[in-house]
């Protein structure tokens, strides 16, 4: 079941004092926003004329290979993750079109390590399943 949620991961609560000081993230709403608008838009670009195709998350199969290349050192990481975290192959599916979200956030073109690794990161309910010594 948890191979078809994109984004999974424990959120801790805030303590009190950090919402009373101020010590709250530093990216503002504004800017947020704005990377989300910019990603959206090269993702609309993307898949222009492809019907029921509107984002990332739409892709199929066929799609991900195209748009979701790696190369070595990307794919090295992911084949590691699927080893470590026994992956199935929608989970590896839905890490490839997250890396390829967080890149298009970060207006790259090509798909890079840092990008697998934090769509990786957003497995944690995977890694939760492993048993501890296996977690690292």
């Amino acid at each position: 079941m948890l191979d078809r949620i994109d984004i999974h991961l424990h959120v801790p609560a805030v303590a009190p004092g950090e919402l009373s000081e101020g010590r709250l993230p530093a990216e503002g709403s504004v800017a947020i926003r704005a990377r989300v608008e910019a990603g959206r838009r090269i993702q609309r670009e993307r898949f222009r004329g492809q019907p029921g195709v509107h984002a990332n998350a739409h892709m199929t199969a066929r799609e991900v290979r195209r748009h979701c290349r790696l190369a070595e050192p990307a794919e090295a990481l992911l084949r590691q993750a699927i080893a470590r975290l026994g992956l199935s192959a929608r989970a590896y599916t839905r890490v490839l079109k997250l890396a390829r979200t967080i890149a298009d956030l970060a207006g790259a073109d090509e798909l890079s390590t840092t990008h697998v690794s934090e769509a990786i990161q957003y497995r944690s309910l995977d890694r939760a399943r492993l048993p501890a010594a296996a977690r690292g």
